[in-house]
């Protein structure tokens, strides 16, 4: 069959490149065609559409149509089975948080046991986690320093009596006027010197005795500053020790003791002094122990930058042993906040984001930042109570 006109001298490779032309052209006809749909909404007062968005509900083109900010479902849409709007709701609560501590012995029960003379330890009277009394005997020292310090308060005391003998004969002749002037004040001035030194002798060994019980001219036992109980260690039978400032061991009275909380920087302001804290501890599950915060660190730690917050707890029964792990959950007083469910919140690079009806079946996204969980739902700041929000199906209106 001859082909009409020029068509007959088209090759089929010329036919081939117009029939594609002709499919892109059409293409392009249709996306151009989507855009103008979805981007033309045309709403009266009550919210309902013409134009052409009346034409693409009708049609079940498109599930949404974007314009701007706002989304807007068409009646025909499948997705509006699929979306659950809600007003947020306002309640009465009492905010909180959780965080981890430890229980520590109160610093101002606890006495580290220090001896006052260097000396070696020739017996040790108490274990690690003994319990003693004050005044129980804890560890013998044999020093050299307590002989000589023992031996200055007896030569001081001898010289004292000698020049207090001397003074007195010396007082007699210069009344007798047996004695110049200058040697009575000669003997009264030696008197005075040998007192002040057999006092600072005596005062030494005050200080030594105040640690514990002289005996003889080398030993001093080492006696309980307090009641308690032996919480750590660091000497044995044998050991030398050649500082004052060295600790032997330590006892802490644990009648009563601190739960100290590490509370991040960001959860401070759920920290206020004389509140209610709740403390539970792994030893006893379920059990709940109530107390309130009695100091609030004022420096937070340079390299983890928490605070210290710390609750005093009697411990008559010793059920708080040192260094067991706790739960601290702290409270704020009671205040007015709005509530949404959490299925609401939508993440947006890492932003929370919630989507709010403007109209009927029209929403836009709202940012929103939550404070914190409360009985299966979320407190969030930033909306306000009564606005309508979509509660579920939000994921179908998210980018």
């Amino acid at each position: 069959m001859a082909l009409p006109g020029n068509l007959a001298t088209l090759t089929p490779r010329m036919m081939l490149l117009t029939a594609a032309a002709a499919a892109v052209i059409g293409f392009i006809g249709f996306i151009g065609f989507r855009v103008i749909a979805e981007s033309t909404v045309e709403k009266d007062k009550g919210g309902a559409t013409h134009g052409l968005a009346a034409d693409i509900d009708r049609n079940h083109a498109f599930p949404l149509v974007r314009h701007g900010g706002s989304i807007f479902v068409p009646e025909h849409s499948s997705y509006r089975s699929r979306i659950v709007v809600a007003p947020a709701q306002q309640k009465n609560i009492s905010l909180s948080r959780v965080v981890t501590g430890t229980v520590e012995a109160d610093p101002a029960r606890t006495v580290k046991v220090l001896a006052p003379v260097t000396g070696r330890v020739g017996e040790l009277d108490v274990e690690l986690g003994d319990t003693v009394k004050k005044g129980q005997p804890l560890a013998t020292l044999d020093s050299g320093d307590l002989a000589q310090a023992v031996a200055d308060a007896e030569k001081a005391r001898a010289s004292a009596k000698l020049t207090k003998s001397a003074f007195d004969r010396a007082t007699g002749l210069n009344k007798a006027g047996g004695l110049a002037l200058r040697e009575l004040e000669q003997a009264q001035n030696d008197y005075l010197q040998a007192t002040s030194e057999m006092k600072r002798a005596e005062a030494r060994l005050d200080v030594i005795g105040d640690s514990g019980k002289v005996s003889g001219q080398r030993k001093i036992v080492l006696t309980s500053p307090i009641d308690g109980a032996i919480t750590s260690l660091e000497t044995a039978p044998g050991d030398f020790i050649d500082s004052s400032t060295a600790s032997m061991m330590t006892v802490s009275n644990l009648e009563k003791v601190w739960v100290t909380a590490s509370v991040q920087e960001k959860d401070l302001s759920f920290v206020q002094k004389g509140e209610r804290v709740e403390v539970s501890l792994v030893a006893y599950p379920g059990e709940i122990f109530a107390g309130r915060v009695e100091i609030i660190s004022q420096l937070l730690e340079a390299d983890t930058r928490r605070n210290k917050v710390r609750i005093l707890f009697a411990n008559p029964h010793g059920i708080f042993k040192l260094n067991m792990f706790a739960t601290v959950r702290f409270f704020v007083p009671a205040a007015q906040k709005v509530v949404i469910p959490s299925s609401a919140l939508l993440m947006v690079n890492d932003a929370s984001t919630v989507f709010v009806e403007t109209a009927p079946w029209t929403f836009e996204r709202k940012p929103v930042q939550p404070e914190s969980d409360y009985e299966g739902a979320t407190v969030v700041r930033g909306l306000a109570a009564g606005e309508r929000i979509v509660v579920r199906g939000g994921v179908l209106l998210n980018d």
